[in-house]
């Protein structure tokens, strides 16, 4: 959350400022900036799709235990 916070106040606040009083290494910033989302957020990402994309091919009545088999598959 505080990566997020951070770009939007660049302009009032000093990029090593926020990082010091939000406890987050500069360099972890930085990296950020350059891939925002990890790969399991990426995947999480994909999972969700799949999941809503199956509810919806049920008629949106699967529970967990059917979209759980579907998702194996």
């Amino acid at each position: 959350m505080a990566t997020a916070f951070m770009p939007a106040h660049q302009a009032e606040f000093s990029v090593r400022a926020m990082c010091r009083v939000l406890r987050v290494h500069f360099s972890g910033f930085y990296a950020w900036l350059k891939e925002p989302l990890s790969l399991r957020a990426r995947d999480d990402v994909r999972q969700t799709e799949l999941i809503r994309q199956a509810w919806s091919d049920s008629g949106k009545v699967y529970g967990y235990r059917k979209l759980a088999d579907d998702l194996r598959e």
